[in-house]
């Protein structure tokens, strides 16, 4: 079974009601269970030159670099898989500092990021910034990443309560992003997926303007045509107001996906 049987995915993307050019940047790569999410930031469009440049070479990158780990037949895959992930974010990384360094033009670009590579019924999630990763699994909807922000940071600290957060003026200071310095750490975790599993990829332009309660009875509601619940994640968010870009990609888990293991899993894996 080719891996691109085992998921469904369906994305939307718009530049919300107030802002004239949509600097997000999303890529999807089911044949590598490859889902990548970028938020652009910095004048001048420059947001969407770096969210474009990290969509980019984290897919173009993350390809090459699978076909050679599966060449290998690495045993430990997890630990193969979790440094693959990062030296791939640090490519786009360094391919966006360069950028700016070199065309004044883009000086001091940057973007959030969300990555998902689905390996072996497991997902790999890196990210950077506030772009999100929700799942939606047994009727239960949750967010999965925690947001690098200085928002978040006050709501951990105890400054600040989640529905003071709510209304504060500061939502999009990012603490962690990509391209802004020569290197960075993405946050990197990895998880158990199963059959059934929804995940939902967004910029901040979905869970800034749309509470996740509503967000997850949605998913819920229209889970069965990803396409339809993506359309009207957004649409959601413009009817709230618009103020960002905005941005989801879904993915429903459809199948098992095991990675072919040994000569005889190729073997069989080939027969059928």
């Amino acid at each position: 079974m080719e891996l691109r049987q085992a998921f469904e995915i369906a994305s939307c993307t718009d530049p919300g009601i107030v802002r004239a050019h949509n600097e997000d940047s999303i890529a999807a790569d089911a044949a590598n269970g490859l889902v990548v999410l970028a938020d652009g930031m910095g004048g001048y469009n420059a947001g969407e030159v770096a969210s474009g440049i990290a969509t980019t070479v984290i897919t173009t990158e993350t390809a090459r670099a699978l076909a050679n780990l599966r060449l290998q037949q690495e045993q430990d895959r997890k630990l193969a898989t979790e440094r693959l992930v990062r030296e791939q974010v640090l490519k786009a990384n360094t391919s966006i500092y360069q950028a700016a360094q070199s065309q004044p033009q883009y000086a001091g670009m940057g973007t959030t990021l969300v990555m998902c590579l689905f390996y072996d019924n497991r997902v790999m999630i890196a990210h950077l910034g506030d772009s999100r990763v929700y799942r939606l699994r047994d009727d239960v909807f949750m967010q999965v990443t925690r947001d690098h922000s200085l928002l978040q940071e006050q709501i951990d600290s105890g400054l600040i309560t989640r529905e003071q957060a709510k209304h504060a003026q500061h939502k999009n200071l990012v603490t962690r992003a990509l391209g802004i310095d020569p290197t960075v750490e993405p946050e990197i975790h990895d998880y158990d997926a199963k059959p059934g599993d929804v995940y939902l990829l967004c910029s901040d332009g979905l869970c800034d303007m749309v509470s996740d309660e509503d967000i997850g009875l949605t998913v819920q509601a229209l889970g069965a045509n990803l396409k339809l619940a993506a359309q009207q994640l957004v649409q959601m968010a413009n009817d709230n107001g618009g103020r960002d870009n905005v941005s989801g990609i879904l993915v429903r888990i459809l199948r098992e996906y095991p990675a072919a293991r040994g000569v005889m899993s190729k073997f069989f894996a080939w027969l059928k």
